[in-house]
């Protein structure tokens, strides 16, 4: 795909967007508040990894605990702008690996916004590859809103299938779903681990379907060639290594880059 396709669209009077602050999540896991320029709505992307997190996913942490310096709820409040977890209009849950889903129950009016996938998780985890990886935390069924394939109808950029979620242009969802737990993986330094059984020849491999996350992969690649792009995802060590302790937190917003 060419430069030319993936360009942005040009500033105008009348755009609207969304400011976008990181949010601590848990070693080593991101989030992300956004506000609305105009509406002043809040949305915040994934809830990161909750406190008491071994009470409610024993088996997987067993193999892995997770550091809680500080949860998505205590992030909002320690920004300073009076943002509480009841105030914020909506949640959108990449996924619901325990180092994504966090407290729902402490955002007690917010839409939740999910995928047809976690959906059918919700209703049967013992369907997923990885059972393990979910906790029993559960969202609100009358404040759930479902993403199904027929919502995501627009393409933009290298991304067949989006959401314009308010309808205005300040805010997409993309089909992706956890596809780079590395930044190495975006720039092509790391590859996708999996093994293949000597016997069976199958593969086993921390995504469910191998070939889409690297489609996925290549995607946000080419991103990276497109100016005033920026591509942050929820495990970017590299980033939150830079960023520690700089303005880029809640109460602060992550500068857009300024193209010469």
């Amino acid at each position: 795909m060419s430069r030319e396709t993936l360009s942005l669209s040009a500033p105008s009077d009348e755009q609207v967007y969304m400011y976008v602050s990181a949010l601590e999540g848990g070693h080593p896991s991101l989030a992300f508040c956004l506000r609305h320029s105009k509406s002043d709505k809040r949305v915040v992307f994934d809830l990161g990894i909750r406190r008491d997190i071994k009470e409610f996913a024993p088996a997987a942490t067993e193999r892995f605990l997770p550091t809680v310096k500080q949860t998505v709820a205590e992030s909002l409040k320690a920004g300073g702008l009076g943002v509480q977890p009841s105030s914020v209009d909506v949640v959108v849950l990449s996924h619901l690996d325990l180092n994504h889903v966090g407290d729902p129950s402490l955002f007690t009016t917010a839409e939740f916004v999910l995928g047809e996938g976690s959906k059918k998780a919700l209703a049967d985890l013992g369907s997923c590859p990885n059972p393990t990886a979910f906790t029993s935390v559960r969202v609100p069924e009358d404040r759930l809103r479902s993403i199904t394939t027929l919502d995501l109808n627009v393409v933009i950029g290298p991304y067949p299938c989006a959401m314009d979620i308010f309808g205005d242009g300040s805010i997409w969802i993309l089909l992706g779903v956890d596809s780079a737990h590395h930044p190495d993986l975006i720039t092509g330094a790391m590859q996708i681990a999996y093994r293949v059984d000597p016997n069976t020849c199958s593969v086993t491999c921390v995504h469910e379907d191998k070939e889409a996350a690297e489609e996925n992969i290549r995607r946000m690649r080419s991103l990276l060639e497109v100016p005033r792009a920026q591509v942050l995802i929820s495990h970017d060590i590299y980033w939150c290594q830079e960023k520690k302790n700089k303005d880029v937190f809640l109460p602060y917003i992550i500068p857009p880059l300024i193209v010469q």
